[in-house]
Formats: structure tokens, C-alpha cells, sequence
């Protein structure tokens, strides 16, 4: 799968690409869906699917260092179950479809989750065992386009969770998931010698985004600094749904 962007297209992509790294440092989540939804204005999204899942790995062994108490290893193994049968049904659909049904499913998937993650949906106890194994199932599925963060995110948000164990576990979960989807991008196209190209460039931009997002040097309240990351998001999967429409 050849990618050939013009200069206003790379410059897009590189400050996409910083602020989705700064966004993720700053709030835990998010980078692969913005990296996702900002190709989708400029290019064939699936272009960004195996180097971003390449940068999330990268970004999430940056930020191993002392989280290991805080990870929630049944929810992790619960879920990577889930994604195991989910992830190859997502491929499968979304590599059988032209670009344009891919820039618009992928669109049209990040503005439902941003309804999810905006409306504040609330459980008033933790979700074990089944529930875990569900999202898993469906962070497989959306890990197709490299974004089952998302799910996860929305699941996890709609529980009491400490802010560590939220945050360590989603750390712990992705570099395991996309182990196990490595090869099956390579199976179905996604991973050329242009993916690993873009990643090298692209890596000292997200470390830098991610290093500064994690050391909080905005002053915002994390929940309000979220609510701006969603509202970007949806703007940015708005614009790529509009494309696809028009074509």
C-alpha cells in the first residue's frame, strides 16, 4: 500500500502527530484516533493504521516505569481474549472496502465513540469478568483501524476506577494487543516498508508530545483537558466524514 503525501499533507500530519503524542501524555488517551482521523482529511487513513499502532507501543514503554503496581492484569488477559477473536473479524471487513467506506466508517465510528465518552455514562460499581471480555471483543474490532483504545477508554471512564489503575492498565493492555496484530496487518497489507519510514520520522515528534503531556505543563484540569481532546477529535473525524461524502 504506496503513500504519497504532498508537503501541506506531511506538515498536517507532523503537527497531528505532536499534538495527538501531547494529548496522550496529558490525558492517557486518544493518539491513534487523532493520528487515524487527521489521515483521514488528507489521505487513505488505513495509510496510518500499522505505524500508529507502532508509535502506541513505542509511547507505552516510555511510560512503563513504575505503573506495574497499578496494572489490573485480569482485566488486561480478559480483554486481550476478547480482541483475539475480534481483531481478524475487524480486518477482515474493513481491507474488503473502497477508501472511501473506510474514511467514512472510520469517521463515522470516532463520532459515536465521542458521544459515548461526552454523555458521561456511569456505572456505580466496577464491570468484572464478562464485561471485561466484551470490550476486549470490541477494542478488537476497532483495533482494525489501529483505534480499540477507544472502547476501552469509554468502558473504563463509566467506572469508579482510580485514575492509576485506569491509566496503567490501558499502558499494560496496548504494546500486548498490538503484538498479537502485528502480523495480521502484514497479513492483509497494512505494514510495508513505508510504515516503518513514517514511524522512524514520526518518532521523535510523539516522544517529544508524550513527554510533555506527561509532565502537565498545562495547568488545565484533566477532566476539562479531556473534554477538549473528544471535541478535537470529533472536529477532525467530522471534517475526514464530510470528505468521504463528497468524495
Amino acid at each position: 500500500m504506496a503513500l504519497d503525501l504532498s508537503l501541506a499533507a506531511t506538515v498536517w500530519m507532523a503537527v497531528a502527530i505532536l499534538v495527538a503524542a501531547f494529548i496522550r501524555g496529558y490525558s492517557g488517551f486518544g493518539y491513534s484516533a487523532i493520528v487515524i482521523a487527521a489521515a483521514g482529511v488528507v489521505t487513505n487513513p488505513l495509510h496510518f493504521v500499522a505505524t500508529v499502532v507502532i508509535l502506541e507501543s513505542a509511547m507505552s514503554l516510555q511510560a512503563m516505569r513504575g505503573i506495574g503496581p497499578s496494572i489490573d492484569w485480569s482485566r488486561v488477559w480478559l480483554m486481550l481474549a476478547g480482541a483475539a477473536v475480534g481483531l481478524p473479524l475487524g480486518l477482515w471487513a474493513l481491507t474488503g472496502v473502497s477508501e472511501t467506506t473506510a474514511r467514512a466508517l472510520i469517521s463515522g465510528y470516532i463520532l459515536l465513540m465521542c458521544g459515548v465518552l461526552l454523555a458521561g455514562w456511569r456505572l456505580g460499581r466496577e464491570v468484572r469478568g464478562g464485561g471485561n471480555l466484551a470490550v476486549g471483543l470490541v477494542s478488537g474490532v476497532a483495533n482494525a483501524p489501529g483505534m480499540g483504545g477507544l472502547p476501552v477508554a469509554a468502558f473504563f471512564a463509566a467506572q469508579p476506577m482510580a485514575a492509576a489503575t485506569f491509566r496503567a492498565t490501558l499502558i499494560a493492555y496496548f504494546p500486548l494487543l498490538d503484538l498479537y496484530a502485528a502480523p495480521l496487518y502484514w497479513w492483509h497489507g497494512l505494514i510495508g516498508w513505508h510504515t516503518l519510514w513514517i514511524a522512524l520520522a514520526a518518532l521523535p515528534l510523539t516522544f517529544l508530545g508524550n513527554w510533555l503531556g506527561s509532565r502537565h505543563f498545562l495547568k488545565t484540569d484533566p477532566g476539562d483537558f479531556r473534554r477538549f481532546a473528544i471535541l478535537l477529535l470529533a472536529g477532525l473525524a467530522s471534517l475526514g466524514l464530510v470528505r468521504a461524502v463528497l468524495g
